[in-house]
């Protein structure tokens, strides 16, 4: 009886799947189709390993990679692993279909979008700054280099691990983990750690004060030491704050939120109140 021998994508390949996922998932970026021409980017060497060049199949597989894909690709990347890990099943004649194939990368895209995002820039970005930030201050040039060695670091390890875990566990694998309800709570925990470094980044590196002194019969008042400090420490920095995070919640455009600060800076120099 004949053999037939499966296909098999080699350890090499995911690398270097993942590797193009990296540098590429941006490639030719645009509102129709967000990340898919960086998506069949990605996966071309590996299907036309599994499927064979100029098949129909190949032909197929490419039609359906370009569909609309968006989503945050360090943590995000696991979806391509497990699209991976389809592809190399249905090469091999297992009972997994196109629609199955377009059903996992629209349901997951969106949920590791708000986890990727959530990790990457609520958390690990402002971590990072507020370690380098004092540095890069004080006029230490090695600021900047640590803060690209770590967000580096911290980009390329999450990337690999999630890419790779993707394909090596499966459709299987991240059910057990989103059934588990992991997800949810990495994305909590995330957030507020984020919220309190941004905090202790807004306390540390916003600067406003009042410049306006009263004379009087008594003496000279300062407005910022007698009055202001004396209500709360910081609360006019507090007060610029929360204003900005107002605007933002209703939705207010940014340029126009850089604009009412620039104003209020503006007008309170021209009175002599800042």
């Amino acid at each position: 009886m004949e053999t037939i021998e499966k296909k098999r994508l080699s350890k090499k390949d995911i690398i270097k799947s993942y590797l193009i996922w990296t540098f590429f998932s941006h490639s030719t970026y645009n509102y129709e189709r967000m990340q898919a021409s960086g998506v069949l980017h990605t996966l071309a060497p590996s299907l036309e390993k599994l499927y064979g060049k100029e098949t129909q199949e190949l032909k197929d597989a490419c039609k359906r990679h370009m569909e609309f894909f968006n989503t945050e690709p360090n943590v995000g990347g696991c979806i391509l692993g497990i699209t991976l890990a389809l592809e190399e099943q249905k090469a091999n004649g297992e009972d997994v279909d196109e629609e199955m194939i377009s059903s996992i990368k629209t349901g997951l895209m969106g949920p590791l979008a708000g986890i990727g995002d959530t990790i990457w820039q609520g958390t690990l970005s402002p971590i990072a700054l507020g370690i380098i930030l004092g540095m890069a201050k004080a006029g230490n040039f090695l600021g900047p280099i640590i803060y690209l060695l770590i967000i580096g670091v911290v980009l390329f390890g999450l990337g690999y691990l999630s890419y790779t875990k993707g394909y090596y566990m499966g459709r299987e694998g991240i059910g057990k983990i989103i059934g588990s309800g992991l997800l949810n709570k990495v994305t909590e925990k995330a957030t507020i750690v984020g919220a309190t470094v941004l905090g202790g980044l807004v306390a540390s590196y916003v600067t406003v004060s009042c410049g306006l002194k009263l004379n009087l019969s008594t003496g000279t008042l300062d407005v910022q030491t007698a009055v202001f400090d004396s209500i709360l420490k910081g609360i006019l920095p507090l007060g610029i704050t929360l204003l900005t995070v107002f605007m933002l919640r209703k939705k207010v455009n940014v340029n126009i939120i850089l604009l009412v600060l620039i104003l209020i800076g503006t007008v309170g120099t021209l009175i002599g109140f800042f």
